[in-house]
């Protein structure tokens, strides 16, 4: 998906972890999943620069579509849909 995609999508759960350092927004992302609806769209908030690594490979281990990450000041927001 592009950028502009990604900014405008309607999302159905979204995670705030900045205040947590690695792994922390991971072991969030995998607490919350489990919160929403196959095909549903979660965003998770993220300082951590480790997170654009790990959630998307995380995601696609577990049957999981990453979308994509976009940069915002200070932090990321990456996004996933439910398998």
């Amino acid at each position: 998906m592009s950028q502009e995609e990604l900014q405008n999508l309607v999302v159905d759960k979204s995670v705030d972890a900045r205040g947590t350092a690695c792994p922390g927004p991971l072991l969030e992302a995998k607490k919350s999943i489990g919160t929403i609806a196959s095909g549903e769209i979660m965003e998770v908030l993220s300082a951590d620069e480790g997170t654009k690594r790990d959630i998307p490979k995380w995601a696609n281990k577990k049957g999981h579509e990453y979308l994509g990450t976009v940069e915002d000041s200070g932090y990321f927001k990456i996004y996933l849909k439910k398998g």
